[in-house]
């Protein structure tokens, strides 16, 4: 499948969105830019065709098909929207997914899924205090039993905290699965993420650095031992 939304808007003045165009295809994950606390929300409510874009168009596979949208995209932890309440825990969270993909809810099946998936630890825990990148794995799991659902819209999964790279290449696990996959992020995290490679190098020659002070360290150590034994060779002579 293929989403493009060309130009949308919303709002008066655009206030509430400015003119974004981007796409998202089956087997890739697509990075897309909002700033403030309410834009990104907006972008996925019309990205994911739960909201109608007042200027500029949507569509899927090359038509407009709100109600296609709304049945083959799943929209992601979208901040009072599909965000789970903060304070329940984890296995309600499971049981309200799995009734919602037309699966046993109850608590026995819950904790199976959980063990499937390797987090039962996790089941009395808050949703809130699990962490990101669980956090997260965990909702799209949930997101992609629904039935018809080919695609992931992911809103600001960077206000959780953790780094980019790593909520990004997690969600690059499920393009490879076939999805389409839309995140909607910040410009540090589109920053982050687009100059990985750079941070790598500059991480790793700061590593490098770090263990030539630590040997000019034990250098330094060593001459001041010798100096302070007498500075000489010993002779034998006898």
């Amino acid at each position: 499948m293929r989403v493009e939304l060309h130009g949308v808007t919303k709002g008066r003045d655009a206030e509430a969105l400015p003119a974004t165009s981007t796409s998202f295809v089956s087997g890739s994950a697509t990075l897309a830019v909002a700033e403030t606390e309410q834009r990104p929300t907006v972008l996925g409510l019309i990205a994911s065709g739960r909201m109608r874009p007042d200027s500029g168009s949507v569509t899927l596979d090359g038509k407009s098909d709100a109600r296609g949208l709304r049945r083959r995209v799943a929209l992601v932890d979208a901040p009072g929207v599909s965000d789970p309440d903060p304070g329940v825990p984890l296995v309600g969270v499971v049981a309200e997914e799995l009734m919602f993909a037309g699966r046993r809810a109850d608590p026995l099946s819950t904790r199976r899924w959980l063990d499937e998936i390797g987090y039962r630890s996790l089941a009395s825990t808050p949703i809130a205090d699990v962490e990101p990148l669980t956090r997260l794995r965990l909702l799209c799991e949930l997101a992609v039993l629904r039935p018809h659902v080919a695609a992931l819209v992911v809103t600001a999964p960077d206000r959780h905290g953790g780094q980019p790279l790593d909520w990004w290449n997690l969600l690059g696990e499920f393009a490879n699965r076939g999805f389409a996959v839309l995140a909607v992020a910040g410009s540090a995290s589109e920053w982050a993420i687009t100059h990985a490679d750079v941070i790598a190098r500059a991480e790793s020659a700061e590593a490098s650095l770090r263990d030539t002070l630590g040997a000019l360290g034990a250098l330094d150590e060593r001459t001041a031992a010798w100096a302070q034994s007498g500075g000489g060779v010993g002779v034998d002579n006898a």
